[in-house]
């Protein structure tokens, strides 16, 4: 069975959200566990995290995931 690239692109968006999903729950539980910092300043740092973390993973995974899959 080859997979496609629709498939490709939606294994992909699964592979890098995931990655910025983790990449925000570390940030989080550090700044939980260390440091005295304010719930506005943990949830935001998250999300900035979060956003980071997609804008570098999207154009670095799915071409990765693409040559793997050899599409």
């Amino acid at each position: 069975m080859r997979l496609d690239a629709k498939d490709a692109a939606r294994l992909s968006a699964a592979v890098y959200t995931s990655i910025a999903m983790l990449a925000a729950l570390a940030f989080f539980l550090v700044t939980l566990l260390t440091g005295d910092y304010s719930w506005v300043a943990r949830i935001g740092g998250a999300v900035w995290v979060f956003g980071l973390s997609m804008i570098i993973l999207m154009p670095t995974v799915t071409p990765w995931i693409r040559r793997r899959l050899g599409g």
